[in-house]
This record gives C-alpha cells, sequence and structure tokens, in this order.
C-alpha cells in the first residue's frame, strides 16, 4: 500500500496498536530496484517514491503478506523470498489520516522485469498509486522526491556492497 494504511501506534504517552506491515526490497538481475510512485489522493502534487507492501490480512505470516502484496502491487510472482533486512517504525499523514506502522523488509530477487500497477490494488491504492519504476542505487541517491524509508539510497548500496545483514537492522523511527 501507498507508504501507508491502517492501524495506529505509538505517539509520546499514547499507546495505540502498529499496523503489521510486511514491505519487499525486490532486485532484479541487475541488481535494480522497484518502487512504486504514490501520491495523496486529495493532493496529486503531494509525491513520494516507496517499496511494495502492505498490512498483513487475517493469521498470515509476514513473509506471506510481503509476497501476497508484491503480486497485487506489480503483478510480479516469480520471485525468490530472502531474509529479512530492517525494521522501521513509521508515522505518517495519507487519505486524511494518521497511520502508524511497524515495517519489516525483506529482500526479494526476481528475474521477471515487466511490472504493472494496478492489478491488485485496493480502491484507496488505486486513488493514491501512479505507476511504478526500476532504479539503480545511484539514481535512487539522486531522487529529487521523498523515498521511503528516508535512507533507501544508503541501505541498498550497503546491501549490494556487503549483502544482507546478519540480523534485521533496526532503521531509526520515523515521523513525517
Amino acid at each position: 500500500m501507498a507508504e501507508g494504511a491502517g492501524g495506529a501506534g505509538p505517539t509520546g504517552a499514547d499507546e495505540r496498536r502498529l499496523r503489521k506491515v510486511a514491505r519487499v526490497v525486490l532486485l532484479d538481475p541487475q541488481d535494480r530496484i522497484l518502487l512504486l510512485h504514490g501520491f495523496e489522493p486529495d493532493d496529486p502534487s503531494s509525491t513520494w517514491w516507496f517499496t511494495p507492501g502492505g498490512g498483513l490480512e487475517g493469521e498470515e505470516s509476514r513473509e506471506q503478506a510481503a509476497l501476497r502484496e508484491l503480486a497485487e502491487e506489480t503483478g510480479i510472482t516469480d520471485v525468490r523470498l530472502g531474509p529479512l533486512l530492517w525494521r522501521r517504525i513509521c508515522s505518517f499523514p495519507f487519505a486524511g489520516r494518521r497511520w502508524d506502522q511497524d515495517e519489516w523488509y525483506y529482500l526479494c530477487r526476481t528475474q521477471q522485469t515487466t511490472a504493472r500497477a494496478g492489478g491488485g490494488l485496493t480502491e484507496l491504492e488505486r486513488r493514491s498509486v501512479a505507476g511504478l519504476r526500476w532504479w539503480t542505487a545511484d539514481e535512487l541517491a539522486t531522487a529529487t522526491e521523498p523515498v521511503y524509508p528516508t535512507r533507501l539510497a544508503e541501505l541498498l548500496r550497503t546491501l549490494l556492497v556487503e549483502g544482507p545483514p546478519g540480523a534485521p537492522v533496526i532503521l531509526e523511527t520515523e515521523r513525517v
């Protein structure tokens, strides 16, 4: 889902529940990463880039949610799910409400580079996703629009040079 949907979470003394989210760092054979282009439904001039993913449904695991969301948002199903790379807590306004999320980022590899936004998108996603594209690490480092998570260009470079971390890296909490 576009950099957000669902739930609530701790903001100061507030102890609302965080929405459980699985996200995918999808790399193609050239080590490009696939990102979706999102925008605020009521303000299409407010745009950003983000990794595929979204909230868990029912009793599914984070891994199951990552693969389901990837298929729904991009049409890509020929993937190899890798390890959990990063975790972050984030909070942001989107579609008239605040979204508080506990996001887990999984590495995924694919040979399938033809992707399409739209096929399995929810109604809110259809109103807030403009498309998608593959990015090189260099292109990502020079992006002029916001990219989430904020340090994605640096994180991707580290991943490509050092490989997946031995244990998930806890990213700083982001509140937009």
